[in-house]
């Protein structure tokens, strides 16, 4: 495994670690301050800390969500699709997460979408 896939992988396993965890200043340590998540399914765009933080709280500890890594797959130096398994009091989703991460590994963007 290459250094940009460990550091995708790491990205990855923190961020599912600490949305488990329902860690929100853990989550939020792990992305640059201008970091953006699209997630249609939400209808919404979060940017930067506060909008994570807002993601975070709203649609993780708020629905009690617990996330399983299903695959990885990397997209490139600094890219990676991303399925895993969400559940919680929503019932059950498969999602696909496309992460970008800077070099030093901190998450610079996630695209959310569902199967």
């Amino acid at each position: 495994m290459t250094t940009h896939e460990d550091n995708l992988h790491r990205a990855a396993d923190a961020l599912i670690g600490a949305t488990n965890a329902f860690d929100v200043e853990g989550v939020v340590k792990l992305f640059t301050p201008d970091a953006v998540i699209d997630d249609p399914s939400t209808g919404h765009r979060f940017d930067g800390h506060a909008g994570i933080r807002t993601y975070v709280e709203q649609y993780f500890i708020g629905y009690h969500t617990v996330t399983r890594l299903l695959s990885l797959k990397p997209l490139g130096a600094n890219r990676a699709s991303v399925r895993v398994d969400f559940t919680g009091d929503f019932g059950h989703e498969i999602g696909l997460l496309q992460i970008a991460v800077n070099p030093d590994g901190l998450i610079v963007r996630i695209d959310a979408d569902l199967e």
